[in-house]
């Protein structure tokens, strides 16, 4: 029997998605239009549409577009999924719960998800989903499966405070949509939602502050969208600018550390192998879980607030042993020769093939990748898979573990590599802009960017910057890398990140981005509305110089 996920009622025309997307980067949050340049459905409106997907993908900020949406009016009128989802089940509860916007959202079986998608009209009452004359009942999920501690059903009834009365509620209506039996504790949170996706995100943020919210547990922040200390002087807008900052203020005064960065896990104190963490922000989550082996459920934004609010998480998912084992085994016919720009387009293919399950690696065994190597392809999975963690055979902690039963193998071949590689490079090979640092750039990559720049300057016309976090611009600061790189006209900006970064800061001027980033080559045309090149750190470096990018495949591809 079908289940509802989120009790609502709607009706309208169904529009079906062959494959996953992510809101944030994907769907416009002013008009509900479809922005991914590289999903079949890029221009498709899901405005009053019976949106029908496998399951969502990308992005942890899903939730807050569709917020935004079910505020502006141009929401769906309702979600339909094959698989379990988090992130857009998650902003329809808060739309419903907190602001009284009820948008509903169903599970079914894969039987009914293919006769939902093949109708052309649907309607769903308290019982009952009907498309096209074909009927199938709706059951609520269970709700007695869940057991609580003395102290959550303290919170539960309102010991605690209004704040952390209702993220308990949210926190226990996930737990029941995921099956979970229990929750666990989580020793910290990271926060997603401080990114000034729209309004909607500053109501939330304030709604809760507001109500007296306060961390329970060491919780950082994403980037945000704007650098907190200088974004008047940069010429930002304080239309954007202040809401933006406010934002991020009300994270602060419930509790959460001003770190501004999307890659919590470069900062000193970051998760231990088996530690159960509470964090958002798709590249993060998929780090913390692959490369450090922490545990985490990539939680959708304002699930990680609330986790943060009651120390607590739904004991699902990748928190427990067997959810972690992969179930498609990707082989990688890796080329000779082949640079950095290998472990961002190897993320883009991975998570292309295995858009909602966890994969394995192989091939790569005697790479030796990088920290940075692993931030960009595991950065770049998060774009186009829902799965919160990939395994890299003879290189990440977890690879040797069991394989599940029912894994199929695929492969990733030279031509693949090839094709992911032209795909991100349809822009014309005159640069305007070398976007470095999405995630944020790493102490090494400052200096890998300084030693390839080697006293040259950037050509005149090409803009170069460089996000990064407060720690490491202080770092690189500290050993005069920074002074190095802006003598070559290299910008440093804390605090953004170029998923968040608006103009003046984006130079208006700029047609053509050059980045080396799959997770932002993946991103950038829907964000920015600018054609995108993309390559290594070497490349991009020699573009920033030149003004010009390759425009032929790189010598171990072609």
């Amino acid at each position: 029997m079908a289940q509802i996920i989120v009790a609502a009622e709607a009706q309208g025309p169904v529009l079906a998605f062959s494959e996953g997307l992510s809101f944030w980067g994907g769907v416009d949050a002013a008009t509900g239009q479809v922005i991914d340049a590289h999903h079949p459905l890029c221009g498709q409106s899901l405005a009053g549409k019976i949106v029908v997907m496998p399951t969502s993908r990308g992005s942890c900020t899903g939730s807050g577009v569709l917020l935004e949406l079910a505020q502006n009016g141009h929401a769906p009128a309702a979600l339909v999924f094959r698989e379990h989802e988090d992130i857009l089940t998650l902003g329809a509860m808060i739309a419903g719960r907190m602001f009284g916007l009820p948008l509903p959202v169903l599970r079914l079986s894969a039987a009914e998800y293919e006769t939902l998608a093949a109708a052309q009209t649907a309607q769903i009452t308290s019982t009952h989903l009907t498309a096209d004359g074909w009927s199938v009942p709706l059951a609520p999920l269970p709700t007695d499966r869940l057991t609580l501690s003395d102290a959550d059903r303290a919170m539960l009834n309102g010991a605690d405070g209004e704040a952390a009365q209702l993220a308990m509620e949210v926190i226990t209506a996930m737990a029941a949509g995921q099956g979970a039996d229990t929750l666990t504790d989580v020793t910290r949170a990271h926060i997603d939602g401080c990114i000034y996706a729209s309004p909607a995100n500053l109501r939330f943020a304030r709604a809760m502050a507001d109500m007296g919210g306060r961390v329970r547990v060491p919780t950082t922040m994403n980037a945000i969208s704007v650098d907190h200390a200088h974004w008047r002087e940069q010429g930002v807008p304080p239309v954007f600018g202040l809401p933006a900052q406010r934002l991020a203020d009300a994270y602060v005064e419930m509790g959460a550390r001003p770190s501004f960065t999307c890659a919590p896990y470069l900062l000193q104190d970051a998760p231990r192998l088996g530690e159960n963490i509470g964090w958002s922000e798709s590249n993060a989550v998929i780090y913390a879980n692959s490369v450090l082996g922490a545990r985490t459920v990539k939680h959708p934004d304002f699930l990680d607030l609330f986790i943060a609010l009651a120390g607590r998480a739904p004991l699902s998912g990748v928190y427990l042993d067997a959810d972690r084992a992969p179930r498609r085994v990707i082989h990688v016919e890796l080329p000779d020769g082949h640079d950095d720009a290998l472990w961002p387009m190897l993320g883009w293919l991975a998570g292309r093939l295995a858009p909602d399950r966890i994969p394995l690696l192989t091939g790569l065994e005697d790479t030796k990748p990088s920290d940075d190597d692993l931030k960009a392809l595991c950065a770049a999975f998060g774009t186009t898979s829902a799965a919160p963690m990939l395994h890299v055979a003879g290189v990440t902690p977890e690879a040797d573990g069991a394989i599940a039963a029912d894994a199929d193998r695929v492969q990733i071949s030279r031509a693949d590599l090839a094709e992911a590689w032209q795909q991100f490079n349809t822009g014309a090979p005159e640069v305007d802009l070398v976007a470095f640092g999405s995630p944020h750039f790493s102490l090494p990559e400052c200096r890998a960017l300084a030693a390839l720049i080697d006293g040259r300057v950037r050509h005149p016309q090409t803009s170069v910057i460089v996000t990064v976090g407060q720690h490491v611009l202080d770092a690189a600061r500290a050993e005069g890398i920074i002074e190095r790189l802006e003598a070559a006209g290299v910008q440093i900006v804390p605090d953004i990140c170029w998923c968040s970064i608006s103009e003046p800061v984006f130079p208006p001027s700029a047609k053509v981005l050059m980045t080396n980033s799959g997770k932002y080559a993946h991103y950038a045309p829907g964000l920015s509305g600018r054609q995108v090149r993309f390559g290594s750190l070497a490349d991009c470096t020699d573009a920033a110089i030149l003004g010009r990018a390759r425009a032929t495949l790189p010598d171990w591809l072609s």
